[in-house]
């Protein structure tokens, strides 16, 4: 299964129409929003083409195959123009032999890991910061910022595919980061 990432769109119309642009074209069954999606939040500046309602209507095309979590900055005021859920703390899926524990990087992340077994895979926003690597027997992924990065890095994505976590920058498709999740 392919899955895309993205996380901490803070309400950035080019970012989202980039995404989209790119998920279409990705053969990813899903695309996964790792919170953070209309609100850029006090802590940020107004991201590039801030435009919440237009950011809701663009995604809500796409609603059937987004799976969501809640970000630090999502509402149920963002909730009442997103028709898809994204309320939810986490979500986790499971793939083959392993789980992919989803959440927006605020309650579980890096710092502070949920429950997982050896192999499980912990998929995190929130920092803004691509991470692919493995820690303590369990893999750590996060795509970074698609509008908002942080620590010098370009904006950037995520991408699960043929048993290979990768980072991606948003606008020239290099790859940041990349880590094989072994069988």
């Amino acid at each position: 299964m392919k899955l895309m990432f993205a996380s901490d769109i803070h309400g950035s119309l080019p970012a989202t129409e980039r995404v989209l642009a790119l998920f279409a074209q990705s053969d990813a069954r899903w695309l996964v929003i790792l919170g953070d999606v209309l609100n850029h939040g006090p802590r940020n500046a107004l991201p590039e083409g801030y435009a919440p309602a237009e950011v809701a209507k663009r995604l809500n095309e796409q609603a059937d195959r987004i799976i969501a979590v809640r970000g630090n900055c999502d509402s149920e005021v963002d909730q009442m123009l997103l028709t898809f859920p994204i309320m939810a703390p986490w979500q986790q899926v499971l793939i083959a032999d392993r789980r992919l524990f989803l959440t927006h990087g605020h309650l579980f992340g890096a710092d502070k890991q949920p429950a997982l077994s050896p192999g499980d895979i912990l998929i995190y926003g929130h920092t803004h910061l691509p991470v692919a690597e493995k820690r303590d027997r369990i893999y750590h992924f996060n795509p970074g910022s698609v509008s908002i990065p942080k620590g010098g890095n370009d904006a950037s994505y995520g991408m699960l595919d043929n048993n290979v976590l990768r980072v991606i920058a948003l606008n020239d498709q290099r790859v940041i980061a990349e880590i094989a999740i072994n069988p």
